[in-house]
């Protein structure tokens, strides 16, 4: 890889989703296209029959390399592929290729056939984070861990209820990933303004037999291009996505701080070349990094829905970078996530030393709801005793237990706030919500 430059070309993204943005690829589904609308051309009645399956035949054949050198003569790719596709089939079919058809009729409808392909690819990784996530959701349902609000203890929580959370995100992910199917993965087979005029009143028959052929729906109307807010869509919604996982890696980073040391992941990775103990959160901290490349080319994405009038060409440059780079950016990320939690154990030592940390305070709101509900304080009453009891403990070093016990406020009803495991409210209906959600998606998204 010494020629290499972007770090895409080996560092980063896996060998199949490569494939899918390669060059190769992206010819051959030109070359797939073409043959598609010469088979249109022919159901109208506008070539003659036996043409496409000759165009089809070529994928596979074309060198890439052969493309761009007559690219660099004439200043166009999809002329270059037309021109090639015509000089290697004979006449009377060589004369119908790309006939009626713009550029874009082949580029869109490439876009929409990779997108396709890359989509259904990253939807299967998604569902084994997913699915991760759900088997730590079951190993640790009952694993009670400090809740943290503002960086703070707050309440008493399960391990498996936080990790419930960070599935039922994703899953919402998985849905929107699948709806795309929907608005964003269709052919745009409609000429150079999109009104069909080159193929004489056929166009719809022409576009219908084209787009049945690749086993894609048609937009119902465009311009010369395909509607760039599907394109910002596909990319919102992977800049989401990596948001997500970089919330998830970040909790992963902070719970294995020293300090909190309540997760580690369980690899033989050498954390630090000159301090042998370290044991360093390097795979989250790889998530976190790239979920903001993502982000940063969103607005470009965001950017070309402005087209001039029927189309200009602001959009064609940038997408040839966005696309396979968030792609393939949220291919590793979603690799590394697969990862992270393969090896993703809890250190029950730990939680159980940072539950007592606060020395009972965490259990305040339960005490201030006891002291409502059975001894007759209106809400801000015991709120304001609770916030000042508090700072006694913080203030003298005790127990919260202690300080209640000194103002007459302890009996064997306060006392059971003190079992962390009976105020954890309705986490395991909760959690069984979020499973049976989780489930119902994984199967629909698996189709």
């Amino acid at each position: 890889m010494s020629g290499s430059i972007c770090p895409l070309e080996w560092r980063y993204g896996s060998t199949e989703m490569r494939r899918v943005f390669s060059r190769r690829n992206i010819v051959d589904t030109y070359i797939a296209v073409e043959a598609a609308i010469l088979k249109g051309l022919e159901e109208a009645g506008l070539a003659p029959s036996g043409c496409w399956s000759k165009v089809e035949s070529l994928k596979g054949t074309l060198d890439p390399a052969e493309v761009d050198r007559l690219e660099s003569r004439i200043g166009h790719d999809i002329a270059a592929i037309a021109e090639i596709i015509s000089n290697r089939i004979d006449e009377p079919c060589s004369r119908f290729v790309h006939l009626g058809a713009t550029s874009y009729d082949i580029v869109d409808t490439t876009w929409a056939l990779i997108l396709g392909e890359a989509l259904k690819l990253t939807r299967a990784r998604l569902i084994e984070v997913i699915k991760l996530l759900a088997s730590l959701v079951e190993k640790y349902r009952d694993t009670i861990v400090v809740g943290r609000t503002h960086a703070r203890h707050a309440l008493p929580i399960t391990f498996g209820f936080k990790m419930a959370n960070y599935a039922y995100e994703l899953t919402r992910s998985l849905q929107r990933l699948r709806e795309l199917n929907e608005r964003v993965v269709r052919s745009k087979i409609s000429g150079a303004v999109g009104t069909m005029a080159g193929w004489l009143k056929q166009g719809l028959i022409v576009e219908n037999t084209a787009s049945s052929h690749l086993g894609l729906k048609p937009h119902l109307i465009t311009t010369q291009v395909a509607p760039r807010d599907g394109f910002a869509e596909v990319i919102a919604d992977l800049a989401i996505l990596a948001s997500q996982l970089e919330r998830l890696s970040l909790e992963v980073r902070e719970l294995m701080r020293d300090e909190i040391s309540e997760v580690y992941i369980d690899t033989g990775e050498v954390g630090s070349s000159a301090m042998p103990h370290k044991r360093n959160p390097s795979v989250p901290e790889r998530v976190c990094g790239l979920s903001r490349v993502i982000r940063g080319l969103l607005v470009s994405s965001m950017e070309n829905i402005a087209l001039m009038h029927e189309r200009d060409l602001t959009n064609s440059s940038s997408e040839r970078v966005i696309i396979p780079h968030v792609f393939l950016i949220i291919d590793q990320m979603l690799l590394d996530t697969i990862s992270i939690l393969r090896g993703l154990r809890v250190d029950e030592v730990s939680t159980s030393r940072n539950l007592e940390l606060t020395q009972g305070r965490i259990m305040s709101e339960c005490i201030m709801v006891k002291l409502v509900l059975r001894k007759g304080y209106s809400r801000i009453q015991a709120h304001e005793l609770l916030r000042k009891l508090s700072r006694e403990s913080i203030r003298e070093n005790k127990h919260l237990r202690e300080i209640l016990m000194e103002n007459g406020l302890y009996d064997d009803e306060i006392g059971e706030c003190f079992d962390y495991s009976k105020y954890l409210g309705n986490y395991s209906e909760l959690i069984d919500r979020v499973l049976k959600y989780v489930r119902e998606q994984i199967e629909v998204g698996s189709m």
